[in-house]
Formats: C-alpha cells, sequence, structure tokens
C-alpha cells in the first residue's frame, strides 16, 4: 500500500483532542514524536512499538475501507510517512551528550542543556496544557505522569545527565533511617528510583529555596541521605541561585542539587559565579504599545491600593508593587499575587477603551500587568519561543518554569566536570 500523502504532525493534536481529551498520558502520541526524534541515535527502539500502534491508529482512521496491519504501519514509518512538526527549537543533529527531562514544564531545562550541545531523550510532563506548548517549540510531545510504571518504561537506558524541577511535596519524615524508604508517596521518589534504575553519569534538581528549612531542615537531609548514601552519588552542598545573578532582571533564587554517578570519579564540583552584569525590567520591556487589555482598570487598582494599606497598618508588606524600568522583577510565580506584585509603569496607552469585562475605567497613571512574552524574557526564553496558549495558562507556565540562563551556566559546570563539552 503506498501513501503519497504525508500526514501532518498537527493532525496528532486534532486527533487527540476528538478521540481521546482527557487521556493525560499519551503514550501512542509521545512515543511517535519520541521515535521520529530519535530514528537515528539508536534510542528508536525503546519508542518503536507505541509509534507503530500510533500510526496503525492512525492509517485506519483515514483508509476506513482499508486493513492496515502492523506491518503496513512499519513501512509506512520507514518512508517517513509523517511531517515533522516546524518548530523553532529542532534537535541537535550531533549531540555532544544525551540526558532526559523529567517535570519537564515548558522545556527550561531542554533549552539550556540543548543550547550546549545535548540531545534530549525522553521528556515528561502531566500538565495537558504545558505538554501542548512543549510539542509546539520542540516537536515532542512529552509522556505522562512519571509515578506510572508504563511511563517509566519508555526511558532508554545509557543517557548522561538526568534533569528534574520536582515538586516540592510534603515529605512524613517517620522513619529513623531518613532514608530511601521514607520518601516514598512523594514525587522525589521517583525520581531517586530513576535514577536508582538508570545510573546516568549525572543528576541535576531544582525546587524552590523553602526546601532547604521544610520541616527543619529534614526534608532536605533526607533527599541528601538517599541522593548520597543509598545511591551512591557524589553530591555536593546544594546551592540557592538567584535568576538576577545570570542575566535576566527577575529576583528568583531556586536550590540547586547535582550529583555525580561514582564511576565519573568526580568528587569536587564548584558552581557557577554570579555574572558581573547590571540588569533591570527595561532589559526586557515591550518595545511596542501593549493591548489595553493589561492596563488595570480604576476598580482594580483602588482595591489593590485600600488592601496594601490595611496590611500597612498592621506592619505588613503585603500587597501590590509596580516596579520602576530601572529595577528588577520580583518572582513570577503563579497566582494573582504573582503578577500584582510585578506591575509596571507604562504611559504609552493611547486608547482607554476597555477591551474586557472590567469595573470602572481604565487607569490613566499607565499602570498595568506585564505581559506573557515579559514574563518569559524575566525566565529567560528566547523571542522564537512560542507562546500558543491563552494568558492564564501562559502566566502559569512561565510562573512554574526554570530560569534558563541559571539553569544553563549551571549545566555547563556539570558537563566540564564530566568533560562532556
Amino acid at each position: 500500500m503506498e501513501f503519497k500523502e504525508k500526514i501532518s504532525l498537527k493532525y496528532l493534536t486534532e486527533r487527540r483532542s476528538k478521540v481521546n481529551p482527557i487521556d493525560p498520558d499519551d503514550y501512542m502520541e509521545s512515543a511517535l514524536t519520541h521515535f521520529l526524534h530519535n530514528d537515528k541515535n539508536g534510542v528508536s527502539s525503546y519508542f518503536k512499538e507505541g509509534a507503530v500502534t500510533y500510526t496503525q491508529t492512525s492509517l485506519q482512521e483515514r483508509f476506513v475501507k482499508q486493513n492496515i496491519t502492523i506491518e503496513i504501519a512499519q513501512k509506512a514509518l520507514q518512508t517517513d510517512l509523517f511531517e515533522k512538526i516546524n518548530v523553532p527549537f529542532v534537535p541537535i543533529k550531533n549531540p555532544k551528550f544525551q540526558f532526559i527531562d523529567l517535570f519537564a514544564g515548558i522545556g527550561g531545562f531542554r533549552l539550556a542543556f540543548q543550547n550546549l550541545g545535548g540531545k534530549c531523550v525522553f521528556t515528561s510532563e502531566w500538565d495537558k496544557e504545558a505538554k501542548r506548548t512543549y510539542l509546539t517549540n520542540f516537536g515532542e510531545l512529552p509522556f505522562g505522569d512519571i509515578t506510572k510504571e508504563k511511563t517509566k518504561s519508555y526511558i532508554p537506558d545509557g543517557f548522561d545527565v538526568l534533569c528534574a524541577g520536582f515538586p516540592c511535596q510534603a515529605f512524613s519524615i517517620a522513619g529513623k533511617r531518613g532514608g530511601f524508604e521514607d520518601t516514598r508517596g512523594t514525587l522525589f521518589f521517583d525520581v531517586a528510583e530513576i535514577i536508582k534504575r538508570k545510573q546516568p553519569k549525572a543528576f541535576f534538581l531544582e525546587n524552590v529555596k523553602g526546601l532547604r528549612n521544610h520541616d527543619k531542615g529534614k526534608t532536605l537531609e533526607t533527599i541528601l541521605n538517599v541522593l548520597r548514601n543509598d545511591l551512591g552519588y557524589y553530591v555536593p552542598d546544594p546551592q540557592i541561585m538567584n535568576a538576577k545573578d545570570f542575566g535576566v532582571p527577575q529576583n528568583r533564587e531556586r536550590i540547586f542539587i547535582v550529583g555525580f554517578h561514582p564511576s565519573t570519579g568526580v568528587t569536587s564540583f564548584i558552581y557557577p559565579k554570579a555574572l558581573d552584569r547590571p540588569v533591570s525590567f527595561a532589559d526586557v520591556k515591550e518595545r511596542e504599545v501593549v493591548p489595553t487589555k493589561y492596563y488595570l482598570s480604576t476598580q482594580y487598582l483602588k482595591t489593590l491600593v485600600e488592601h496594601k494599606a490595611r496590611h500597612a497598618n498592621k506592619g505588613n508588606g503585603f500587597g501590590y508593587m509596580v516596579i520602576p524600568d530601572e529595577n528588577i522583577a520580583n518572582a513570577v510565580v503563579c497566582g494573582g499575587m504573582g503578577r500584582e506584585r510585578n506591575l509596571v509603569y507604562d504611559d504609552r496607552i493611547t486608547d482607554f477603551n476597555p477591551t474586557t469585562k472590567i469595573k470602572g475605567e481604565v487607569n490613566r497613571e499607565g499602570i498595568r500587568k506585564m505581559t506573557p512574552r515579559e514574563w518569559a524574557r524575566l525566565q529567560g526564553f528566547p523571542d522564537e519561543f512560542i507562546i500558543s496558549v491563552a494568558d492564564a495558562s501562559a502566566y502559569k507556565q512561565f510562573g512554574n518554569s526554570v530560569a534558563v540562563p541559571a539553569i544553563q551556566a549551571t549545566a555547563k559546570q556539570i558537563l566540564k566536570t564530566l568533560n562532556l563539552i
């Protein structure tokens, strides 16, 4: 059977929304995109079965009168049946190393390691909207829930670095040993289990600054005990890194944890030093006039002012903040306060007619929210990065992301230590 016309991978997202819109795992679709991205490096065998199944199902839907067998599907895959999605960040052709991207979000770790010459051979993320953004920019659909054995079964062997911005779930430190068994039920356990199975040369974990003091330091102590004693990795003391020290105007502190396999012989590691480079919000501010929808209404602004005044009377520093162009932003985070503590002055507005349903009028002080693109820049994402989702989802995705320049600077140190670059 011959197929004269290629199938666009945009069909993938259309099919998923029609056929199975609530499945968070997307095993077949993820397997296909991973197969197509790894067809030249020997990793594709891990994804072949799922890719063939997806191809068979897709062709059967298109050619209902034909009997599409597995053999036909296999031959179709060999003839480049699927057009690869035209994406801004294509895989490295001749990579220097391989890595996997767990709790991938929208690909901050991937951008950093890919910029350094690496090839991502597996990625997972459970959030549906984040997966859509990832697919749009990298042409690869992340696998789903990493806690499921089926998802773990797709992880290939032999990669060099494991990356994970794992969520900080509350740990219950009940056991006396404070080791591998005591982390069961947390997402860190799944990361540790994958490290134990796959034995990568190194890992790079990122989390919120508060992890250091969580449960009076017991949580971090347990994590380090697992990584050092149970898994045998050399793990230098974790470091608090700030995005503002690596070229982006955002005061964002996060804890970085790196580790090296005993076979590497690594016994020392130096985290990157802060860049001697002044930064300010003006560096990332929109060059053109932004839409009126980003400007606060008079009523909303009044509410924020009153809220801040109430807390000030109580001696609290809560409330909105307006960031001058010469200053740096507060950390971009999910939720309303992430935006309200990062308001800016912008008097270039010319149209004060509301474009959304608001109470009151558009304020005349030129106070507005930052745009999703400004948040992207604050996190170090290049302007080529496509924002394909609604603003609410975009704010959430960038608020949850890692700051790419800080990740990349640390990744560079890891890879140099391993002599991979």
